[in-house]
């Protein structure tokens, strides 16, 4: 995914389908200097993560 999808998705007041390596996530941040989202499993409590934009895929 692009940078400039993941900001659209984040700020977007829609429910975005997005997974990271086939499990389903929210994006709680992203940081355009690193390339880096920080994204949490949906329905789930984890920890947040800190995963490459670039891994993330709009379903």
């Amino acid at each position: 995914m692009e940078i400039n999808r993941a900001k659209q998705i984040l700020s977007s007041p829609k429910e975005i389908d997005v997974h990271y390596h086939g499990v389903p996530i929210w994006i709680k941040s992203v940081d355009e200097t690193s390339s880096m989202a920080t994204v949490h499993a949906r329905g789930t409590h984890d920890e947040d993560r800190m995963v490459p934009v670039l891994d993330l895929e709009e379903k």
